[in-house]
């Protein structure tokens, strides 16, 4: 199936309402006619005839003649199309506004998916990696210590600097293997 895209203004919203709008205030009830009393027909001189450019007598001037539109005037549709095309230009409107409510909830999800993705990479880049321990801590603050304490005769620590480059070969050997 296409991708297709339905654009409706609100100016065509508005126009559309305005007609139903007006098409229902222009509907009028019509009173029972009441009939006249019958009037005597006078000469046919004092009558008023209106002519057509044939010459020939229109048929509102002739009583008991039906007015006809001309053949070269559009008919005029009967209220019930125009209800029924306002109808289906409601159940479009309807079912536009449908999509648009879908289309909106399925961009939120997305905007909350990306906005989640930026979050993790952003988190994830510039997080500082976990530091690594340090190794023989122990050893290297017991002859700092030492040293401090012997700074006439470093050869008393000879033992903790020994036990010191001991344990660097082990962690050396560890990270090696």
């Amino acid at each position: 199936m296409g991708d297709f895209t339905i654009q409706i203004s609100s100016n065509l919203v508005n126009r559309l309402v305005d007609d139903v709008e007006t098409s229902k205030k222009k509907t009028k009830r019509t009173k029972p006619k009441v009939p006249k009393e019958p009037q005597q027909p006078q000469s046919n001189v004092s009558q008023k005839q209106i002519f057509d450019d044939s010459g020939m007598p229109k048929s509102a001037a002739v009583p008991g003649w039906s007015m006809q539109p001309p053949s070269y005037l559009p008919a005029i549709p009967p209220p019930q199309s125009a209800n029924s095309e306002v109808e289906s230009v409601r159940s479009v409107l309807h079912e536009s506004e449908e999509v648009v409510e879908r289309l909106q909830k399925q961009e939120e999800n997305m905007l909350r998916e990306v906005t989640q993705k930026a979050k993790d990479l952003r988190d994830n880049e510039y997080k500082l990696p976990a530091p690594k321990p340090m190794p023989c801590v122990a050893e290297l603050d017991s002859s700092l210590a030492c040293f401090k304490e012997h700074t006439k005769d470093p050869l008393e620590c000879a033992s903790l600097v020994s036990s010191l480059g001991d344990c660097m070969r082990r962690f050396r050997h560890q990270v090696s293997v």
